[in-house]
């Protein structure tokens, strides 16, 4: 018993100096549709000295214009992770108009009943080879062996990323692929859609996984059955995969449902011969959570170890706290963080910012 004991410790171990965090960095990517300041992105590698492939992930588009400004990179912090883990370099890229993108919007596709899908696509799709543009200047990744990750929009622009395949470009992922839903249930010219999906059909020849929910309410199973029919009958090669119904609207499937796909994706990605065959083990940061908390307070410490930067955690002696994360800097965290804490409670401090202990990180930035 006392080996077993000695021999599992040692494992343990073992096991901690093997996990590492991941390396973070925060992009402008160089664009000449998109000055003065490029595209917003964001770069998460696994550690060590490997080039690892890049995923480029890209968002989809509010059927709200005006939510477009607020969108960020951090929103897709833990789907990045996931990639992460299977041996990518994730690049979270905000195309023209969103988040902090300059170039201005310019994906419409016209009038409802008039909709060129076609070439708001490509015009997506150029957003995307100007970052893997600049990847491909990098020494520490590689676009060899690289894969697309888009969501709704995004998804649909990485089909049209395909159809004019930039080097190295290996495989596409496409969660909910589409454009055009208005309201639940209700897309501008569907017949537009699917025709796009079959022009693109005409000269994407990588492989592809699509997936949709089977409640959907922007792009419905019959709608996503169309396009895939129409896309891989003009030569594209898609695998269809119809998820069950996820929540309220399936929609969120790639947003909500990450423990539900990744299996999806583990069996197309080992299929194609793509990614690492082992998950990377990957370390949180390891702080101490506030003395005061009590276990909820402890479980929402641990939620936000792991949550995306910029973040901060707020708390009072006697126990009230708050986080936020995803902030494009460490004061708008602060300032969030407090204000919400302040609901219950007005003697508040911020206990940590990012992955330091509140004094910690401002000593860090006093130096």
């Amino acid at each position: 018993m006392r080996r077993l004991l000695v021999i599992a410790a040692l494992c343990s171990l073992a096991s901690a100096a093997v996990a590492q965090q991941p390396v973070r960095e925060e992009l402008r990517i160089p664009h000449a549709a998109a000055r003065p300041n490029g595209l917003e992105a964001v770069l998460i590698k696994p550690p060590g000295t490997k080039r690892f492939p890049i995923a480029l992930l890209t968002h989809g588009a509010p059927r709200d214009g005006t939510e477009r400004p607020a969108m960020s990179p951090s929103r897709a912090h833990a789907q990045a992770m996931e990639f992460v883990r299977r041996g990518f370099a994730a690049l979270v890229v905000m195309r023209r108009g969103y988040g902090t993108s300059d170039g201005g919007f310019v994906e419409r596709a016209g009038p409802c009943e008039k909709r060129d899908y076609f070439t708001a696509g490509n015009v997506a799709a150029d957003d995307l080879r100007a970052a893997i543009d600049a990847m491909s200047r990098r020494t520490d990744v590689s676009t060899q062996g690289m894969i697309a990750v888009g969501v709704s929009a995004g998804g649909f622009a990485g089909v049209a990323l395909a159809s004019r395949p930039p080097p190295g470009l290996a495989a596409v992922i496409s969660f909910a692929g589409g454009r055009g839903s208005r309201s639940d249930n209700d897309v501008c010219s569907p017949d537009a859609l699917v025709a796009a999906f079959a022009s693109y059909g005409k000269t994407a020849r990588v492989p592809m996984l699509w997936v949709y929910a089977e409640n959907d309410k922007y792009f419905g199973p019959e709608l996503a059955r169309r396009m895939h029919a129409a896309f891989n009958a003009t030569g594209g090669r898609a695998q269809l995969i119809e998820a069950p119904a996820f929540g309220e609207d399936g929609h969120a499937l790639y947003s909500r449902g990450i423990a539900l796909w990744t299996p999806m994706v583990d069996q197309f990605l080992r299929a194609h011969d793509l990614g690492s065959r082992d998950l990377i083990t990957l370390s949180t940061p390891s702080l101490p959570p506030p003395p005061q908390l009590k276990d909820v307070g402890r479980k929402n410490f641990e939620s936000y170890l792991a949550a995306a930067p910029h973040k901060a955690f707020a708390a009072s002696p006697r126990g009230a706290f708050a986080y936020r994360a995803g902030r494009r800097t460490e004061q708008e965290a602060r300032d969030d963080a407090l204000a919400a804490c302040a609901k219950y409670t007005k003697d508040c401090a911020i206990y940590a910012i990012d992955d330091k202990l509140a004094g910690a990180a401002t000593a860090a930035g006093a130096r």
